[in-house]
């Protein structure tokens, strides 16, 4: 073999393996991009974004052309390869080729490219979107024909395409993604938790997050006026549910700003005042209503409060619209409010902390993840696990917790010590 055949074969080995290497980094690169990256630069009219957004709305048939373009090059360059060696060695020539083509393409076609891919999967597929996409358009009709086979030999294994793509909803796929982020540090928590609560809106009700009937601050409508002003004046509240006969018989809801222009109109005579004529009418909403509903609700009434009432028209609690908005920006808290109530960290790194504690609340504050789908409260989380109403001094584990029962009123848990299993154990 003479030295000018010697060289332009090596150089069509090299060829090959320069061009499985693009195939491969390609093949890596487009299928790990962001679709949202794409998008955005779509938006702004980058060409090569909308190259590679038709290659993924196709991404069979840009798999098989790329998976097509890989094999070709790397039985082209182990032919030449063996023809080579075997020319220069002899019959041992096609066992010395496979163990170099095997060596040069697991490093150069197939573990550097790819690796360059995974670490800048946008920056590669925009650089390699249009030779691609040439490519697919020129094999077009080769690779239609192969994934037809393709389906078609599937259909036969019993295998439907396009049926349990992902078990998570769009819903999960979101939460998922952007906790990933958070923990990968590209996401402040605080953005992650506003992200969430925004997409809970969606699944939450206005029973989760209402206040319930017996921590409401409610007035007899009956009471003499001075004695209503005092309780308006005593609350923290600007609005105040007003009941008549019996505790749970609500007629209205007085806002503080209507009993003051009422109170200025009599000329400060509080014996003048009507509470009948200043009250606002209640507003009645079921226990299923989402959140979402409940918020937009709120906005075409252009009200902020509302009774929560049962499948028997029973009240149940009230929800405000602060109420939907700390789900979204966490607790909102003005001159009137304790910090973190009901809840009391210790010096041991465990955590007091009433029964009745929303657990959506705990977690935000102390940045745990406490499943909150079967039970709303903390202590009712502890009765569905332990699946029986504890008493004092019972401690259980869940979830990578240790709940102590610190004490229990009737059949109400009003106190535990959680402490998670990292300082239980210390």
């Amino acid at each position: 073999m003479s030295a000018v055949d010697l060289f332009s074969a090596l150089l069509v080995v090299l060829g090959c393996v320069l061009l499985s290497a693009f195939f491969s980094g390609s093949e890596t690169a487009l299928t790990g991009a962001s679709l949202a990256h794409m998008h955005s630069l779509e938006r702004e009219g980058d060409r090569r974004a909308i190259v590679v957004s038709q290659l993924l709305r196709h991404k069979n048939r840009m798999i098989a052309a790329l998976l097509f373009g890989n094999t070709l090059f790397n039985i082209a360059g182990s032919a030449v390869m063996t023809s080579l060696l075997i020319a220069l060695v002899g019959e041992n020539g096609a066992v010395y080729a496979t163990f170099v083509m095997t060596a040069l393409l697991l490093i150069a076609a197939e573990v550097l490219p790819k690796t360059l891919a995974i670490n800048h999967p946008d920056r590669f597929s925009l650089t390699v979107a249009r030779p691609v996409h040439l490519f697919v358009s020129v094999f077009g009709p080769l690779l239609a024909g192969v994934e037809l086979l393709v389906r078609a030999m599937l259909k036969l294994a019993g295998v439907e395409l396009g049926h349990g793509r992902t078990m998570l909803s769009p819903y999960d796929e979101l939460k998922s993604t952007v906790d990933i982020l958070h923990q990968e540090g590209n996401v402040e928590r605080s953005a992650r938790d506003m992200f969430g609560g925004v997409l809970d809106l969606t699944v939450m009700h206005v029973s989760d997050v209402m206040v319930h009937r017996t921590k409401m601050r409610a007035v007899d409508a009956d009471l003499p006026p001075h004695q209503i002003i005092k309780e308006v004046l005593a609350s923290p509240y600007t609005r105040m549910p007003l009941w008549r006969e019996r505790p749970d018989n609500f007629i209205g809801v007085l806002h503080a700003k209507d009993l003051l222009r009422a109170l200025d109109a009599a000329g400060g005579d509080a014996s003048r005042l009507k509470i009948d004529e200043i009250m606002l009418a209640p507003w009645f909403t079921p226990e299923a209503t989402t959140l979402e509903d409940q918020l937009q609700a709120f906005l075409m009434r252009k009200t902020h409060f509302a009774f929560v009432v049962d499948e028997y028209g029973e009240v149940m609690g009230l929800v405000t619209l602060e109420d939907i908005l700390e789900e979204i920006v966490g607790d909102i808290r003005d001159e009137h409010d304790s910090a973190m109530p009901g809840v009391r960290p210790q010096k041991d790194g465990s955590v007091v902390v009433d029964g009745a504690s929303p657990l959506r609340d705990l977690n935000r504050a102390m940045d745990w993840r406490l499943p909150d789908e079967e039970a709303t409260t903390i202590a009712g989380l502890v009765i569905h696990e332990a699946g029986a109403i504890p008493e004092a001094g019972q401690v259980f584990r869940f979830h990578g917790f240790r709940f102590e029962v610190l004490r229990k009123m009737r059949n109400r848990i009003t106190s535990l010590r959680v402490t998670p299993e990292l300082q239980a154990e210390e």
